[in-house]
């Protein structure tokens, strides 16, 4: 019989936890940085995933033009 163990990894990133930090130092008032910046491990990760998508969007587009 086989061992089928489904491993998940739901922990908090580098970055999530980044921002937890930052955002507690800005509640605090150790740092007055704008909300922009506290808030900017988030919107970093979401425009790297952007930029990967694409960059894999146009590699697909440019595959499909080399076939023609």
């Amino acid at each position: 019989m086989k061992n089928n163990k489904i491993r998940s990894n739901n922990g908090v990133g580098f970055t999530g936890m980044l921002a937890i930090v930052f955002i507690a130092l800005k509640i605090s008032g150790y740092i007055l940085w704008s909300w922009w910046w506290v808030l900017s491990p988030i919107w970093i990760n979401v425009l790297i995933v952007m930029l990967v998508m694409i960059f894999a969007l146009a590699f697909s587009i440019g595959l499909k033009n080399d076939d023609k």
